[in-house]
């Protein structure tokens, strides 16, 4: 009603103004009465303005990247879009403060690898983990450090804090079940003791934060083809200095319809004001990518299997843009290829050992379980379970898996990875399940047959791979499953 009432003497004015030039001349009287003059618009910061200049010639990734390093150093409290806003100055200068540089809000490049090394150490700290979450559907990521307690809840999991003071659950809905209309209701209905300092309503996605005297939440729900899938994080208000960051870097990693992602490092971040983010507190940090700039391990740009003598077998199009391969610190040459150009047999000297496992005769059936054996930086090939897809096999592999064996559940290889995408659908630098094409084991056979070299080595060796790869899976220690190798290009 007040502003119903304040804006109806302007409503009364316009109203008299085209009455009057409705009925004849306006008299030169009202003509030359002078305008009110304009609020006077504040003059550009020079300052904020380089810093926005600077920050915005840099990658898109690089900008990301930074803000994300301001979160986890506690100097920053806003989403990683890459957008250079007040939010990202004041993040900058309060991290140059804190270390004793003159707070301009400009990083320069020592100031941006120093800030980026902190950030890690503070991410693997808190062991916080991007991870897809089968029971909900929806990529998340956890500080497993602060959240040691794993269990299952309907319709998705609960990572819980030692004490049970810090909870965090997933949730998911299928179509039809609720609405975000309902959840959203439900979420900022009053109650004794408890209130709700932001609210968020989108056609697509809820936000909700609230307070009690004893505790703080966050809850995000998002809506999709799937259905609703969301998290919630409770936790007391005296680990706010401990845990605020970690609900924005929570949310800026949660991607709830990873499937429909867009494309490689952008972590979908919720929309709105985050949670408080403390100057100082936990030094956090998970065993996620590196940030850009941090030097990092080389990771196999394709993976083989070694088949004694020194020779590698891999997928031809693993080294499509290889021009020099090499493995184990050698540099490999193409002995030959087979004629459908699926297949590429490479020798290298000082390979040792290599115990092929046998072939696979019969063709895997459409949902049989696999394993993917890639190779990674530290040399211990990873194991992923996967799923025989028509013509080729589901899992979630990550870089380096171009050329990787497929071998079904006894040990007996069924194929080769053809290639991995040279732009994959990275959610938070995590590769969710994906459907690539597999070199069947009939080429396989065929071309070893006539390059004149063994189709495998037999059941025993057979065995103990397939060994190897489901305790590894189990997480217990697995003997080395030395028959894999990386293959990385010389520079």
């Amino acid at each position: 009603m007040r502003a119903f009432c304040t804006g109806l003497p302007a409503l009364l004015a316009a109203g008299l103004a085209t009455g009057a030039l409705a009925q004849g001349p306006v008299p030169p009287a009202v003509l030359a009465r002078p305008k009110p003059a304009a609020a006077p618009q504040p003059a550009p910061d020079p300052a904020f303005e380089a810093a926005r200049t600077a920050f915005e010639a840099l990658p898109e990734a690089e900008r990301r990247g930074l803000q994300d390093a301001l979160v986890w150093t506690g100097d920053y409290n806003g989403v990683t879009t890459g957008a250079f806003g007040k939010r990202s100055f004041e993040g900058i200068q309060t991290y140059q403060t804190r270390t004793g540089a003159a707070p301009t809000g400009l990083l320069t490049p020592p100031e941006r690898a120093a800030l980026k090394r902190e950030a890690e150490e503070a991410r693997r700290a808190a062991r916080f983990k991007v991870q897809p979450d089968p029971a909900s559907g929806a990529v998340v990521g956890v500080p497993e450090a602060l959240l040691p307690k794993k269990s299952a809840i309907p319709g998705g999991t609960r990572w819980q804090s030692a004490d049970g003071r810090v909870t965090l659950d997933t949730k998911s809905f299928p179509q039809g079940e609720t609405s975000l209309d309902a959840l959203f209701e439900r979420a900022i209905a009053a109650m004794p003791g408890r209130k709700v300092t932001y609210k968020l309503k989108k056609p697509d996605f809820i936000v909700i934060t609230a307070e009690t005297a004893g505790g703080r939440s966050y809850i995000r729900y998002a809506e999709g083809p799937q259905g609703i899938r969301g998290f919630t994080l409770g936790y007391d208000r005296a680990l706010a200095d401990t845990v605020d960051r970690l609900v924005i870097a929570v949310a800026n990693n949660f991607s709830p319809f990873p499937e429909d992602a867009p494309a490689p490092t952008a972590p979908t971040a919720a929309t709105g004001p985050a949670p408080r983010a403390p100057a100082s507190g936990l030094a956090a940090t998970p065993a996620a990518p590196p940030l850009p700039g941090v030097q990092a391990e080389v990771r196999p740009a394709a993976t083989g299997l070694l088949l004694g003598g020194g020779r590698v077998l891999t997928a031809a199009s693993a080294l499509e843009s290889c021009a020099a391969p090499r493995i184990g610190g050698a540099a490999a040459r193409i002995e030959r290829r087979d004629a459908a150009g699926s297949l590429i047999l490479l020798s290298a000297e000082g390979l040792a050992g290599g115990a092929p496992p046998p072939l696979r005769a019969e063709a895997v059936s459409e949902g049989e379980a696999l394993l993917v054996l890639g190779a990674q930086a530290k040399g211990r090939p990873s194991v992923a379970p996967a799923s025989a897809a028509v013509e080729g096999v589901y899992a979630p592999l990550q870089p380096g898996a171009a050329g990787a064996p497929v071998l079904d559940r006894s040990g007996r290889l069924v194929g080769f990875v053809v290639r991995f995408p040279t732009a994959p659908r990275l959610i938070a630098g995590v590769m969710p399940p994906t459907r690539y094409a597999v070199v069947p084991g009939k080429v396989v056979a065929a071309f070893l047959s006539e390059s004149g070299l063994p189709a495998g080595a037999g059941k025993d060796a057979a065995k103990d791979l397939a060994k190897g790869a489901a305790t590894t899976l189990g997480g217990a220690a697995a003997p080395v499953l030395d028959a894999v190798v990386g293959i990385t290009c010389a520079r």
